[in-house]
């Protein structure tokens, strides 16, 4: 199967913080590999605007070697090809420098975007001027990036600051796990098929497992994610989208504002959770001298979570009775994202005690693998009776579909920005939604002042995780190298 290339309207693209790390790692890539492969409009330009003073020369060199450290790039051609799109000027964020400037490079007729690659804090006053200098226009889209907010009251601040100068359906919030190929096959597994939609449910569903496990720590950006951690940084946003696409009822049609209501149902919907159903952790130093997570936050004190793992309810009809394991952490074994659903296991043994029937069980991979994974029950072949043993039916894209090419998060989501498509986005009062749930388990653990359960680098986290499944007797699944 070979992916269909489907070219976007030309456009005017403005990346403030253009010489920022996030630029260069992943949307300067991002906007080549689009360029490359033709979904380009013929006159679409890239504008880099930030702090930095530098010309446009200046600018070609220091995208070509982000272009070549980070995206991979060895087509000469190619690259010269994209160079030449690329036009840069010096603005202030905060004050009046450089806007005239902007203003005059922006073509009348032609799709405006405006991406924030800059701190939350530059929200306002960037929306403020693109509208006040007439820089942005009523079709105009800008983009902003997580983190929305702290709690709730900071969410509702910058989304009152960004309505102020642009309708909700011009507001793009991008998480980048929404771009991924399998968080979007699991609506099309799910809304495409007979198979499954009619099982998904508490009638046939034990319950769900939703892991982001990764192998990095906190080095580098210690500080920072020491005003965060890992509630903040992962569970209120990332998980809790990967939740809503699993527990949400199928909406009316696809599109942005029917799918975005019934994720904010599910929302609405989730039971606060008990203490008891919460497990914090902090990385300890490993035992090959490896830093601890306080060395890395530079607080010997910390009580900043470096991995959660809870229970979740959801309680509609659906849902009721099922619960949602998540979980998440830094310096675990491997790097692994997945969703597991849990069937329930069949209502009664006919192959006798000598074999165990164990549970269907639905895995989608959304890294590093990405793919769909059903686990069963078949017989065990050869001689000697029937001997039931389980087997996995394995899609992993990279091997069923080698031609479809691969397609980074960050691509999709900018050229649904350019189509005006906001499915894969963030509504803003799905944000403040997920920030009113998650403010009072922040809270909780303030005010009881207690400190993470230290843990193991390299391991699957807290011991009091695997408590968490036992007492329901249920288990994890394992995080494997």
């Amino acid at each position: 199967m070979v992916s269909r290339v489907i070219p976007v309207d030309s456009f005017d693209f403005v990346l403030f913080g253009a010489t920022g790390d996030l630029a260069k790692r992943k949307i300067l890539p991002s906007l080549f590999h689009r360029f490359q492969i033709g979904q380009f409009g013929d006159n679409s330009r890239i504008i880099g605007a930030s702090r930095s003073q530098m010309d446009r020369a200046g600018f070609q060199d220091h995208v070509r070697d982000a272009l070549e450290t980070y995206g991979g790039a060895t087509d000469k051609e190619a690259i010269a090809g994209f160079l030449d799109l690329l036009d840069y000027t010096p603005v202030d964020a905060k004050g009046d420098g450089g806007w005239d400037v902007l203003k005059s490079m922006l073509r009348e007729g032609e799709i405006r975007a405006f991406y924030l690659s800059v701190a939350p804090s530059l929200f306002g006053d960037i929306a403020s001027r693109l509208k006040s200098t007439g820089c942005a226009d009523d079709d105009s889209r800008i983009v902003v990036e997580k983190p929305f907010g702290h709690d709730l009251a900071s969410a509702q601040a910058l989304n009152t600051a960004l309505r102020a100068h642009f309708r909700e359906g011009q507001i793009y919030r991008i998480d980048h796990y929404l771009g991924k190929e399998t968080v979007q096959n699991l609506m099309a597994l799910r809304f495409a098929n007979s198979l499954f939609e009619p099982l998904w449910n508490s009638s046939h569903i034990d319950h769900v497992q939703i892991t982001v496990a990764e192998t990095v720590s906190t080095e580098g950006r210690g500080g920072y994610y020491d005003q965060s951690g890992a509630m903040r940084d992962m569970v209120q946003n990332h998980l809790m989208q990967l939740l809503c696409l699993t527990a949400m009822e199928p909406p009316s049609k696809f599109s942005p504002n029917a799918v975005r209501n019934e994720k904010l149902k599910v929302i609405e919907a989730l039971e606060p959770v008990q203490p008891e159903n919460i497990v914090r952790g902090q990385y300890r130093e490993s035992a090959a001298g490896g830093d601890s997570y306080r060395d890395h936050a530079g607080n010997p004190d910390s009580r900043t979570e470096s991995y959660v793992a809870m229970k979740v309810e959801v309680s509609n009809w659906r849902w009721a009775g099922t619960p949602f394991y998540l979980r998440t952490g830094k310096c675990l074994r491997t790097r692994e994202s997945e969703i597991a659903v849990f069937f329930r296991k069949p209502p009664h043994n006919i192959f006798g005690e000598d074999n165990e029937l164990d549970a269907n069980m639905l895995v989608i991979r959304l890294q590093p693998d990405e793919g769909i994974e059903l686990r069963t029950t078949i017989k065990d072949p050869g001689p000697g009776g029937m001997r039931l043993t389980g087997a996995n039916l394995d899609m992993t894209f990279a091997d069923s579909l080698p031609d479809s090419g691969s397609q980074d998060a960050y691509e999709r989501l900018i050229m649904d920005v350019i189509r005006g498509n906001q499915t894969l986005f963030m509504r803003g009062d799905e944000v403040e939604a997920a920030w009113a749930w998650a403010d009072p388990i922040i809270h909780a653990w303030e005010e009881s002042g207690q400190a993470p359960q230290q843990y193991d680098q390299g391991g699957s986290g807290p011991d009091d995780s695997l408590l968490l499944m036992h007492r329901d007797d249920r288990r994890w699944r394992p995080i494997e190298a």
